[in-house]
C-alpha cells in the first residue's frame, strides 16, 4: 500500500474511532437490547496476498445465521435494528479498527469469505489480492455484489489499475451520500 494512502487510512481511522465513539456506543446498545447474541460480528475474511483476518462489524443478523455471503442469506435473517444499521452503513464502523491495524483500507476491494472459491479464483487470476481490502470500493458504489464473481473481480481489477487518492475520495463520498 502506498505510504500516503496508509497514513491517511490511519489518520481517518483514529479520527473516526474518536469522533464516532458515541455513535458506536448507541449502536452497540441498540444491538444488545434488541436481539440475543454478541454485539460484534467477527468473521474470517480473505485479505491482501490471500491472508485471512478477522473482519469486525456490528451484528445485523439473528443469532445462528449461516456464515455465507450476504447475497446468499434471506432478508428474514436480519434483525429489525440490523436493517437500519445496514441501510445507514453503521454496521461497518467497527472495520475502522481493521483499518487502523492495517488489515483493511478505507477504499479497496471488499474482502471475501474463504468459502467463496469462485470469487477467490477470479480475483487471483486478475491479481486483485495485491491490494488491501477496503470498507468500500468501486464495485460497491457501482452496485456489484459478490453474487457475480467474474464481474466483481473485473471491477476490482479496474480499481487497482486506476486507483488514486482522488478516486478514493470520490468513492468515499459516493458511499456516504449514496441514495
Amino acid at each position: 500500500m502506498p505510504p500516503l494512502k496508509r497514513t491517511l487510512d490511519i489518520a481517518a481511522a483514529i479520527a473516526g474511532l474518536i469522533v464516532l465513539a458515541p455513535v458506536c456506543l448507541v449502536v452497540a446498545l441498540l444491538v444488545a437490547l434488541t436481539s440475543r447474541g454478541p454485539v460484534l460480528f467477527r468473521q474470517e475474511r480473505v485479505g491482501r496476498y490471500e491472508q485471512t483476518f478477522i473482519c469486525n462489524k456490528f451484528r445485523t443478523m439473528k443469532q445462528g445465521t449461516a456464515q455465507r455471503g450476504t447475497h446468499e442469506i434471506s432478508a428474514s435473517a436480519l434483525t429489525a435494528v440490523g436493517s437500519v444499521l445496514r441501510a445507514l452503513k453503521l454496521d461497518e464502523l467497527p472495520q475502522l479498527w481493521n483499518v487502523l491495524v492495517g488489515e483493511m483500507s478505507l477504499v479497496g476491494p471488499r474482502p471475501c469469505l474463504p468459502n467463496q472459491k469462485k470469487l477467490i479464483t477470479e480475483r487471483r487470476a486478475r491479481d486483485v489480492f495485491i491490494a488491501t481490502p477496503g470498507i468500500t470500493g468501486l464495485a460497491q458504489v457501482e452496485g456489484i455484489d459478490m453474487s457475480r464473481p467474474e464481474r466483481l473481480a473485473e471491477v476490482d481489477q479496474t480499481y487497482i489499475r486506476t486507483r488514486s487518492m482522488g478516486m478514493d475520495l470520490t468513492l468515499i463520498l459516493r458511499t456516504l451520500f449514496r441514495k
